[in-house]
C-alpha cells in the first residue's frame, strides 16, 4: 500500500469518526423527545451503524493484520 493511500484513509477515518460522533449526539437528543419521528430515528441509527462498519473497514486497511 502506498503512503498516499494510507494518508487518504487516515483523513477519511477522521471524517467518518466525526460524523459518527455527531450522529451519536443527534440520536441521543432525539431519543429524549417524546414526539420524535421513529422512522427518522431508525434511519439515523442505521446510518451510524453503516459509518461504524466503514470505520472498521478502513482501520483494517491501515492496521496490518498481525495474524498474517
Amino acid at each position: 500500500m502506498e503512503t498516499n493511500d494510507v494518508e487518504h484513509y487516515k483523513h477519511r477515518l477522521v471524517e467518518l469518526r466525526v460524523e459518527h460522533r455527531d450522529l451519536d449526539d443527534v440520536i441521543a437528543r432525539l431519543a429524549k423527545d417524546p414526539l420524535v419521528d421513529e422512522l427518522e430515528l431508525k434511519r439515523l441509527k442505521k446510518r451510524k451503524l453503516m459509518l461504524k462498519d466503514m470505520i472498521a473497514h478502513l482501520e483494517s486497511k491501515i492496521i496490518p493484520n498481525l495474524n498474517a
